[in-house]
């Protein structure tokens, strides 16, 4: 196993408070990496072959929830410093982090943090307010002595990637340019660290869940994340300087259905580390989410009720992450 001052993980076997019930927990069976799930060039997107990147962002979105995006404007600095970061914020003591952390405002969680069914999650995480980006990126830590530049420059340019994904799925949709403008905040970094697990089948990096976003950006320096496709686990491939793009479940109810927001859930693995960088496009707190107008009609009746994204989200934590728990409550129409 790789040395790391964070040393918890230093251990032969997996303790219990770690381990999750058979029914949870992912087993000896190894998912495999699922090579269909679509790697969409979006360098293309800005020439004649538009036509074609929205259809390939609009199938992708409505059978698997998730695609790749390569080609994304998010300069390769940008990405190389992320992780640069962040593998050095993981790597300093426990102690350090929390004392940072705690007078900074943001929230790190070690690996005492607790999954719903009271066993420890197989990782360590930090989550970064980021609207308004101005005054959120003050609350930072203060070491890494680069956190702070590399953070706003990487989420500035993510925020613009975002922005462009949504509004080519607002043009595959049929809805009015800028549709999503107004109403998508990035207000979420959350960066997680996975140390290797002497037996991941008993382990969790993250339960099975959906994300209550609209779209979630990820980066990911090595497989482990893995998604539900046809009733199966499926494992998403790592490639060099891409972004994974995971349809958030406002986004599925905004489209009345159209396109699908996908569970997932984050393994462990036995010999290396791995760093994710997820970023979260949200609604705001009061904005007001249901189906888009110009999607429901007498041919197509609204499959969600109108509600606050609030109300979402303080649901969404009141059931654990049960998103059909939260869909019954909440959404039905």
């Amino acid at each position: 196993m790789e040395k790391h001052s964070s040393s918890w993980f230093n251990v032969e076997s997996v303790p219990e408070g770690y381990v999750f019930p058979p029914e949870t927990r992912p087993g000896k069976l190894i998912a495999p990496l699922c090579k269909a799930i679509p790697v969409i060039d979006l360098g293309k997107s800005l020439g004649e072959d538009q036509y074609d990147i929205i259809q390939q962002i609009l199938e992708a979105s409505e059978n698997f929830g998730i695609f790749q995006v390569i080609n994304h404007g998010v300069s390769e600095n940008s990405i190389l410093d992320m992780m640069r970061n962040f593998k050095e914020f993981f790597g300093m003591t426990v102690e350090d982090k929390e004392s940072m952390v705690n007078k900074s405002g943001l929230i790190y969680t070690s690996s005492t943090g607790y999954a719903k069914d009271g066993v420890h999650l197989w990782r360590e995480n930090l989550k970064q307010p980021c609207h308004p980006l101005e005054k959120c990126i003050q609350l930072s830590p203060k070491k890494p002595t680069i956190y702070r530049e590399v953070v706003s420059k990487y989420l500035v340019e993510v925020k613009e990637l975002s922005l462009r994904i949504l509004e080519l799925i607002s043009r595959g949709l049929g809805l009015e340019p800028g549709f999503f403008k107004e109403s998508s905040q990035l207000q979420l970094m959350l960066a997680n660290y996975y140390p290797p697990c002497p037996d991941p089948s008993l382990t969790l990096g993250i339960l099975r869940h959906c994300d209550p976003s609209i779209i979630t950006i990820l980066l990911q320096d090595v497989p482990g994340l893995q998604v539900v496709k046809d009733g199966q686990w499926v494992g998403v491939d790592a490639l060099p300087s891409a972004f994974v793009v995971n349809i958030g479940n406002q986004l599925e109810i905004i489209s009345n259905g159209k396109l699908k927001s996908p569970e997932h859930r984050a393994v462990a693995n036995s010999t290396v580390t791995r760093t994710t960088i997820s970023t979260f496009i949200n609604p705001p707190s009061d904005c007001v989410v249901e189906p888009a107008k110009a999607l429901v009609n007498g041919l197509n009746a609204p499959q969600y009720s109108t509600f606050l994204y609030k109300d979402f989200v303080n649901s969404y934590g009141a059931f654990g992450s049960d998103t059909e728990a939260i869909l019954k409550q909440i959404c039905e129409p």
